[in-house]
């Protein structure tokens, strides 16, 4: 964490070193929660839930968000208090039986519809993928996974298990709520944030997410100017010999407005290389009558070899 003026540190400390507000920022900086949500989990009142939520605003470290008719608590997007946040939280023991009790409750307290998500989003095309990512060098022990979108609940938790911290932006509130309870259900660890765009990584979640993966999924189908841009931001924020997951649909590959002939799979290795990413292996993946291009690549300058201590697998 870069340098912070002593009264702005000082704020922060008398802001998070009450339990109360130390349980809420554990709980915020899992996804976006209300106060409703947040009452439950803690068994406290609402009123005394806003009490605590307005005093770690005003301090800096959550932001109130409004979605319609829903407001919600997060994370900051200020870079230097999210990372005081994730440092302090850092140090508590995530099996502490009060913090467990808190995130059991949280989740018990999302829609009824999130449980029938997490069920029914698994498919062929998800285990396929999943299949081959573990097969592409994405296993344990690296230190921290990025996954954008959760298309794909099967890729979120390879990803999960292969890390010892996993995080993951959904592009809807609907979509964080099942990834969450998917995560739940199959007894996995992953912090699932929502994203403030619905297709691109916003500054604003990079900063909430952290810096230097070991690896980065793109479990979203994107396509043009929006695939590019991912795959610049992707890699930003991966470490020097990171490794990039990114799967891509044949038909939108084959949409190009600089070229009028251009083959999808010369197509994406020409969006890899002007993001600055190196193209190590390029797979063609068939299930649930989609055709899908599954891409692995690491940062141009990056030595082969190894990912975050784990050997990889080849071109």
């Amino acid at each position: 964490m870069s340098s912070t003026a002593a009264p702005i540190l000082v704020g922060w400390l008398r802001a998070a070193g009450e339990p109360t507000r130390l349980r809420l920022l554990a709980l915020c900086a899992d996804g976006a929660c209300s106060v409703s949500d947040l009452a439950q989990a803690l068994r406290h009142s609402e009123p005394r839930v806003s009490r605590h939520l307005r005093i770690l605003c005003e301090a800096g470290l959550l932001v109130r968000v409004r979605h319609g008719q829903w407001v919600n608590y997060r994370l900051t997007d200020g870079a230097e208090a999210a990372s005081f946040v994730r440092g302090l939280l850092a140090q508590l023991d995530r099996g502490d039986p009060m913090l467990v009790r808190d995130r059991n409750s949280a989740r018990a307290g999302a829609a009824p519809e999130t449980q029938t998500l997490a069920h029914g989003a698994e498919s062929r095309l998800g285990r396929a993928l999943a299949e081959l990512v573990a097969a592409g060098g994405l296993s344990a022990p690296l230190e921290a996974v990025l996954v954008f979108g959760v298309s794909h609940p099967e890729l979120l938790e390879s990803a999960a298990r292969a890390s010892r911290r996993c995080t993951a932006i959904a592009h809807s509130r609907r979509a964080a709520q099942s990834a969450r309870a998917f995560a739940q259900r199959r007894d996995f660890s992953c912090r699932v944030l929502r994203a403030t765009s619905p297709e691109v990584l916003s500054d604003a979640d990079l900063a909430r997410a952290g810096e230097a993966f070991d690896a980065v999924l793109l479990d979203t189908f994107a396509s043009g100017d929006t695939l590019a841009r991912l795959l610049e931001q992707a890699r930003r924020v991966l470490t020097p010999n990171g490794r990039l997951w990114v799967f891509e649909r044949y038909e939108s590959l084959e949409r190009s407005r600089e070229r009028i002939v251009e083959h999808p799979l010369a197509r994406l290795r020409r969006l890899l290389g002007d993001a600055g990413l190196r193209c190590e292996r390029l797979s063609p993946v068939e299930a649930d009558g989609e055709h899908v291009l599954a891409a692995v690549a690491r940062p141009a300058a990056a030595a082969p070899g190894r990912v975050g201590g784990t050997a990889g697998a080849g071109a």
